[in-house]
């Protein structure tokens, strides 16, 4: 039998049991507030968790129970004035919140008939329950635990956004609860990957760099590397899984194709249309900067700008932190570390490459759609994952092309790869190739072809003596282009200039394609 592929992980997609789960104290709410919000939900087809079996509640949550919360897109907390005297209760908005931590779901506290800074500082009717829950627990270290764990939870589901009902008409404040949640579940989320392995610990390292700081602060945070390390997946897969969490969201691909072919303006225009429903044809980007600002500085949205490669695409569409709301968060992916650093991006994510039995598991679902495959076929594998070196595009392109194919087919593929670097892999690479200036790109060539792994100093030495001039920003520049690593030695006391594998057979095909049959005409011989 196969195995579940990595794609069913629910943490990138919207694939949950339930739209809505409400927790609720059930002799304050449930025949009155939370049965009207229930209906209202269900009406409104908004498939919602609601438990009908509160009689039969021991102290401790259920495991059904819990498993009902980590199936659930979106909670409701109705702080009440009863809410803290059930121990299920707090148990309950405990594991909502850890999904809330760890798994970017959205919570909109609904404070009833309370007092929000009650629930929050557990004043009033909170503070009197949860020092009876105190002197219940007293000499029971686990239960103090579990009673600091409570609070913690109040104070940080308080902090949250939400809805405050104190007077008026109830059908109404329902309604409007009922319209934003409507409005949530109706976004379309991004399709991320086939098989998104090793996605999880980067998306939540690129989300410890978003928890920084207040929640009223305006996150600008940066993705960069090579191209083909997977930065617009780990875009949209971040995209899925914290875009609840704000007001708008905006997802605009391919910035760097998008706006050489259809103007800057456009993408101004698309971002407007998305985030605030503007449609408007603009005349010229500097009538965009203003409308964006004044449209989008009182709105808590999640922006993604997708492989950006000039800063002047930054500059028109994000061009400052006073133009987002508080809480807004600014994501860019990129090739150029330089573009992050001028734009003043202070956080910024390196993707890593795929390596070791995360780059051996998703050939494998390539290959073969299953994470089991006859054992004969390991020692192939693990050739295919080295000549990858760590790119899951080339994992993935070489997956796909020998899909189903026998030991001796792949082995002559990898022969041939090896001779002459596979065209889709290169097409990618090149980009970043072709955005140097000329005499970046001969030094790039030298350092591909001659200079790998040697002593930066070295480098510097012996092509300072050929271009004239230091070498230093040149040898900068193709490291913020992702294009070389320059690498410290403690043991030895020095830096070395490295090339990726795939990257550097990129450097010797552009050579070679300078006389494929005449060698001696190459401006180059290949040394390393």
């Amino acid at each position: 039998m196969a195995m579940q592929s990595p794609s069913s992980s629910s943490s990138f997609s919207y694939g949950f049991t339930y739209q809505v789960f409400l927790s609720f104290r059930g002799k304050d709410t449930r025949d009155g507030f939370t049965g009207n919000l229930y209906k209202a939900l269900i009406d409104k087809g908004i498939h919602t968790f609601i438990d009908d079996n509160e009689l039969q509640r021991g102290d401790e949550i259920t495991p059904s129970l819990v498993k009902a919360i980590e199936e659930s897109r979106i909670f409701i907390p109705v702080f009440s004035i009863n809410y803290a005297s059930s121990s299920f209760c707090l148990d309950e908005l405990v594991h909502i919140i850890h999904c809330y931590k760890t798994k970017g779901r959205f919570v909109l506290p609904v404070f009833y008939g309370v007092d929000p800074t009650h629930v929050r500082h557990h004043n009033g009717s909170y503070g009197e329950q949860l020092t009876k829950h105190e002197e219940r627990f007293q000499n029971n270290k686990e239960n103090m635990e579990r009673l600091h764990q409570w609070k913690m939870a109040l104070n940080q589901a308080a902090n949250l956004s939400g809805y405050h009902f104190s007077s008026g008409y109830e059908y109404k404040f329902i309604e409007e609860i009922v319209k934003y949640i409507s409005n949530k579940i109706n976004r379309v989320s991004l399709h991320v990957a086939d098989y998104p392995v090793g996605l999880h610990s980067r998306v939540q390292q690129v989300k410890s760099l978003l928890d920084k700081g207040s929640n009223d602060e305006v996150h600008m945070v940066g993705i960069y590397g090579a191209g083909g390390l997977g930065k617009s997946t780990l875009a949209r897969a971040i995209y899925n899984f914290v875009g609840d969490q704000f007001e708008d969201i905006c997802f605009i691909h391919n910035v760097r194709e998008n706006s050489t072919q259809n103007n800057l303006k456009h993408l101004q225009e698309e971002l407007l249309l998305k985030t605030v429903g503007l449609d408007i044809k603009l005349g010229d980007v500097s009538e965009g900067i203003p409308i964006i600002r004044e449209r989008l500085h009182r709105k808590k949205i999640l922006l993604i700008l997708d492989d950006v490669d000039k800063l002047k695409q930054l500059q028109v569409l994000a061009g400052g932190f006073d133009w987002f709301g508080a809480g807004s968060t600014v994501i860019i992916t990129t090739r150029d570390k330089h573009l992050l650093n001028s734009h003043e991006i202070k956080d910024m994510y390196a993707v890593e490459g795929l390596y070791g039995t995360e780059a051996l598991e998703l050939l494998r679902w390539m290959a073969f759609k299953n994470n089991k495959v006859p054992s004969n076929y390991e020692a192939i594998l693990n050739r295919a994952v080295t000549y990858a070196s760590g790119l899951p595009l080339a994992i993935e392109i070489v997956g796909s092309n020998l899909f189903r194919k026998s030991i001796e087919e792949w082995k002559y593929t990898l022969d041939g790869y090896e001779k002459i670097p596979n065209k889709e892999i290169q097409k990618i690479l090149k980009v970043s190739f072709d955005a140097l200036e000329e005499e970046e790109q001969s030094v790039f060539l030298d350092i591909a072809c001659c200079f790998n792994g040697c002593r930066m100093t070295e480098v510097e030495e012996i092509l300072r003596a050929h271009y004239g001039g230091s070498m230093t920003h040149r040898i900068q520049v193709l490291s913020e282009k992702s294009l070389i690593k320059i690498g410290y030695f403690e043991q030895s006391c020095f830096c070395s200039v490295t090339v990726h594998d795939l990257i550097k057979d990129m450097g010797k095909e552009i050579v070679r394609q300078e006389s494929p049959k005449a060698p001696e005409k190459r401006s180059r011989t290949y040394i390393c």
